[in-house]
């Protein structure tokens, strides 16, 4: 078994089995038009193809799979992460998806999808780096840096998790989106990404050895698609993901996403 298969094995353990729902008992939208916002910054979930310059990624795929089981017709806009929430929130679009963690606080402000996909969080490094090998001995060097989105589940974990409990912690490097936080690390200027397992294998598998995934895993989270309090079409988007977990669809997403695909190759 390759390193990318025990990665993604280890990685996309998915939530209780859903009950099988065939696709007569989905509903029907009715062509009903659906903006879906995301900041393509999170592969192998959603990104920007180098090659080819198109936005792609399982959640696009798993996107317009439920559109055709539910007969809707989607649409893409683009935010950045820390604008994500509010905006879905205020309904400035229908749904939002970018590999967002299931959380309590963020129930007050959006509805969820239920869980598609279950992750664990790694540290991803450079290929090269021996200074520290898990989260105790990063924490133990006051010279290392870690890269973070604010407000994200990676952020709390190295926050809390990681080092001492100090939110304004110097040693946590504030970047706008995660791909500028992991261009941050492959140059030097931060030494440690804290990510869930399926954006880490992405990285590594289209790395060449530039990076790579040290120490036990920090925990796990649930990913699931954000709505506007109240919305309409989080029960029939639950029937199609549970429809998609009984006959194998999401099995085969993520072996062509964190098995198959190579980013770059």
């Amino acid at each position: 078994m390759s390193v990318l298969t025990r990665l993604a094995a280890a990685t996309l353990a998915l939530g209780l089995t859903a009950p099988a729902v065939t696709a007569q008992a989905l509903p029907d939208l009715g062509g009903r038009e659906v903006v879906v916002v995301t900041e393509n910054a999170y592969p192998p979930l959603q990104f920007v193809d180098p090659a080819s310059g198109q936005a792609i990624g399982w959640e696009y795929d798993a996107m317009a799979e439920i559109a055709q089981r539910l007969n809707m017709t989607v649409s893409y806009a683009n935010i950045s992460w820390d604008a994500m929430i509010p905006a879905v929130s205020e309904g400035q679009f229908d749904l939002g998806m970018t590999g967002i963690t299931i959380r309590e606080d963020r129930m007050e402000k959006v509805d969820f999808s239920d869980a598609y996909m279950r992750s664990e969080m790694v540290m991803l490094v450079r290929g090269d780096e021996e200074r520290f090998t898990d989260a105790a001995s990063f924490a133990a060097d006051p010279d290392l840096l870690m890269a973070a989105q604010p407000g994200t589940t990676p952020f709390y974990v190295g926050v809390y998790d990681v080092l001492d409990g100090d939110e304004a912690n110097p040693r946590i490097v504030l970047f706008e989106t995660f791909g500028a936080g992991v261009q941050a690390l492959r140059t030097g200027d931060v030494d440690l990404v804290l990510t869930d397992g399926t954006a880490g294998a992405g990285y590594v598998a289209a790395s060449d050895g530039a990076l790579k995934i040290v120490g036990e895993k920090l925990g796990t989270e649930d990913f699931g698609f954000i709505f506007p309090k109240g919305s309409d079409l989080v029960a029939p988007i639950n029937a199609a993901i549970a429809a998609m977990k009984a006959d194998g669809t999401i099995d085969a997403l993520n072996t062509k996403w964190f098995l198959d695909y190579k980013m770059g190759g």
